[in-house]
């Protein structure tokens, strides 16, 4: 097949999802175009030279896999240049220049009312479009008042729709009450990443040997509270030696700052900033905190599973559906930060034990998410649009 794939370029879950859908696509050799502004962070690390719009193949990709970048022009005219319809255009030309058979967008706004508006220049040659749900684009962006009605016509008019868990397919409904069929997809892993990373330091890296490591990986906003991570951290640091690895940036980095200040607790922290391949960070790992309001899905949670790091998160969203409470991590209630403390000194403090929710961990990561099982789930959907 020849498929369009579009999504955000940045360090976050949708965009590192498509990105990987996109090379797993590739390895089973489909043709693949990857339409974006820039070039994806997690491919950037892995190409070599860019040879117009395509990649050329690096040591892991492959001549089949390939990005184009959305030209924005700015005019004097427009004061917020219009991006969306760029996309719409980028994704007509790649259409029909690339013969695609079909486009598959990660990310409702605006990349699925793009790509309905592409499929429709594109009539009547056909143009099927495939909309992956990710999570904020439904629980943030696309309940905006400002962006409800042209979130929903995206949602309605793709012909085939997925949402990476159970939690958002059904706030997905509640929020837009749509009733068009809906099909869970989980994210993935890719189990040789975290192989090739398993002998080597890891997190041990930042840390001295009597020293446990916590990590916590996120973009700094609101939502992932990252002053509960400080706030769990302060107490497990005032009952055993341990260091906190905070990887990625954001809005609240300046409030996370002040409070380690504050608990004077500065030293024990190191901000690693973003990271593409955070496997370089999780290998070697004690624990995985990440208490937010409300996780869609998890990556970030399933990428430690797969390290053997256990988690202690909230229990909110669709991260039940990823830690299994009691085997692989626990979840606690939101902003309970000593309940969360106690949950990570109970496995930190039981060497044994905490070998054990290691282990499963690895094991459940494997089982339920496994990328050559979600790949094909994504195929058998390409297969269903195209008739």
């Amino acid at each position: 097949m020849r498929i369009g794939i579009s999504c955000y370029p940045t360090f976050g879950g949708s965009g590192v999802v498509a990105t990987e859908l996109a090379m797993a696509l590739a390895t089973g050799g489909d043709e693949v175009h990857i339409i974006s502004y820039a070039l994806p962070s997690r491919l950037s690390m892995l190409c070599g030279n860019l040879d117009n719009s395509d990649l050329a193949p690096g040591p892991q990709l492959y001549s089949n896999l390939h990005f184009h970048q959305v030209g924005v022009t700015h005019y004097p005219l427009f004061e917020y240049p219009p991006y969306s319809l760029a996309l719409a255009t980028a994704m007509v030309e790649v259409a029909r220049h690339q013969q695609l058979d079909l486009m598959h967008v990660h990310y409702a706004v605006p990349n699925a009312v793009s790509a309905v508006l592409a499929r429709q220049i594109m009539a009547p040659a056909p143009l099927p479009v495939v909309t992956t749900l990710h999570g904020t684009d439904i629980t943030l962006v696309g309940n905006d008042p400002n962006y409800l009605e042209t979130t929903r016509f995206g949602i309605v008019e793709s012909d085939a729709v997925t949402a990476v868990s159970d939690w958002l397919l059904k706030a997905t409904r509640e929020t837009f009450t749509v009733d068009k069929p809906i099909e869970v997809v989980p994210n993935f892993i890719d189990p040789a990443r975290y192989e090739r990373f398993a002998d080597r330091p890891g997190a041990r890296r930042w840390a001295s040997q009597e020293e446990r490591t916590l990590i916590h990986i996120s973009n700094f906003r609101p939502v992932k509270r990252v002053l509960d991570v400080i706030e769990t951290f302060h107490r497990v640091l005032q009952q055993l030696p341990c260091r906190l690895l905070l990887v990625g940036d954001g809005p609240d980095r300046a409030k996370v700052d002040k409070r380690c200040r504050e608990l004077g607790i500065c030293d024990s922290i190191t901000f690693i900033g973003n990271l593409p391949l955070v496997e370089e960070v999780l290998v070697g790992g004690d624990l995985f905190l990440l208490p937010s309001d409300a996780e869609s899905f998890g990556l970030s949670a399933l990428e430690a599973l797969a390290c053997k790091v256990p988690v202690i998160g909230a229990a909110a969203g669709g991260l039940p559906e990823v830690v299994t409470h009691g085997e692989t991590g626990f979840l606690l209630p939101v902003g309970d930060v000593d309940g969360m403390a106690r949950a990570a000194l109970e496995l930190l403090t039981d060497k044994e034990r905490h070998r054990e929710f290691g282990e499963r961990a690895r094991q459940q990561a494997l089982e339920r998410f496994s990328q050559d099982v979600v790949v094909e789930q994504y195929r058998e959907i390409y297969r269903g649009v195209l008739g």
